[in-house]
């Protein structure tokens, strides 16, 4: 596997050098300063890698680029802004950058309620209360249809997680889910969420679902006349949140997509963690079904409690089996050099770390500090190199 970082750009706290002397060799990043929906222009790619490349790195995997709410929705500009995304596709083969990683999440990006949960162990973790969730879609948002949705039961008891919050936690709870969590490319007020939100209602999963086929079936002349690999990240949480449906959480939304648009440039980010989430979800079985067009790799675990509520764990550790995907990994790559295929090596980058030791003391992106993930790149790379020699 092809050990990488992800990395925010200058105004990140972990530099490229913290990354190099992590051992990384290649660069998971965007362009965060452009809009949604317009063009990468090649002289600003360029600039970027020009960074990553003086610090003796590669930018090999773009994460993301971004998929304007219009196309989702299918409505005002939608068409305009995938020709202006085919222009970007086409810009980044043009400076040798063939893999991008995208998702199709509606309003919000990956959502959490809760960005420091304190451990056993002394560290923080990313974590997700669904009481609290639901106390923001009930008491904070006051989602007008909210509640239509849950049960009596349900709402009982985020009225009473919402009583204990002080007026300082419900900030935090708000700024968790609505303020945009690192890699979101959009944060927004209370009003402007709802207004979001409120333009989904109409929506169903199997629209969802067509829309989302019907961009990549747009897309895909462009991908292979470029070579560049799409590989779309599952929703994360992999559920229904404020009332809207989500179209990458299962073992059969992976059918569904790939059966309407079977080119192999229309592929997967399997993100162990955004998978396991669901205790219904057989990650190795999904796993193996699509290995062939899984195009990047997020490692992370989670660690659920069967009330819907989960926290980031250490990456050896939760409900995900990484000896399993690790070793599932090995074998799809040693499976495409045999095969001669030129892309047998998956980019694969430790995800969620805690934040830990002397990040504690720093301020750094939720979930990307440098420590943990350092962490979690170390235990993956024993694991891999482990795993290797009996293959």
């Amino acid at each position: 596997m092809i050990e990488s970082f992800r990395w925010y750009g200058l105004n990140d706290a972990v530099s490229l050098a913290d990354i190099r002397q992590a051992g990384a060799t290649n660069i998971v990043s965007a362009l965060h300063h452009v809009s949604n929906g317009e063009v990468w222009e090649i002289d600003e790619i360029q600039a970027h890698q020009d960074l990553i490349q003086e610090a003796g790195l590669s930018w090999g995997v773009v994460e993301s680029v971004p998929i304007h709410e219009d196309i989702k929705q299918r409505v005002g500009d939608f068409e305009k802004y995938i020709e202006n995304y085919k222009k970007t596709l086409e810009n980044l083969a043009h400076c040798g950058i063939f893999t991008v990683c995208y998702n199709f999440m509606p309003v919000l990006d990956w959502t959490r309620t809760h960005l420091y949960k304190p451990l056993k162990d002394g560290s923080t973790a990313l974590s997700f209360e669904i009481d609290a969730m639901r106390a923001f879609d009930l008491f904070i948002l006051k989602r007008s249809q909210a509640f239509e949705e849950y049960s009596s039961e349900a709402i009982d008891a985020a009225k009473a997680y919402f009583d204990t919050l002080t007026v300082k936690e419900i900030k935090e709870l708000t700024d968790s889910i609505i303020a945009g969590l690192p890699g979101a490319e959009e944060g927004y007020t209370l009003n402007q969420f709802n207004e979001r939100i409120q333009a989904y209602k109409h929506l169903s999963k199997d629209d969802l679902h067509q829309h989302l086929i019907m961009f990549m079936q747009a897309l895909v002349p462009t991908l292979e006349s470029t070579k560049v690999q799409m590989c779309i990240h599952p929703d994360d949480p992999p559920h229904s949140l404020f009332g809207i449906p989500r179209v990458l959480s299962t073992a059969e939304d992976l059918d569904i997509y790939y059966d309407a648009v079977p080119s192999r440039n229309n592929g997967l980010t399997f993100c162990t963690g955004s998978f396991g989430v669901r205790a219904d979800n057989d990650l190795l079985a999904m796993f193996n079904k699509h290995a062939s067009r899984i195009h990047f790799l997020h490692f992370r675990s989670t660690l659920r409690d069967g009330k819907g509520n989960f926290y980031e764990a250490n990456h050896l550790e939760g409900d995900v089996d990484m000896y399993a995907m690790v070793k599932a990994a090995l074998t799809e790559e040693h499976r495409r050099k045999e095969e001669g295929r030129t892309d047998w090596e998956i980019p694969m980058r430790p995800d969620h770390g805690h934040q830990m030791l002397d990040d504690l003391n720093k301020v750094t992106n939720p979930g990307y500090s440098a420590i943990g993930r350092l962490r979690g790149l170390a235990e993956i790379r024993g694991l891999a190199l482990a795993i290797s020699r009996t293959l």
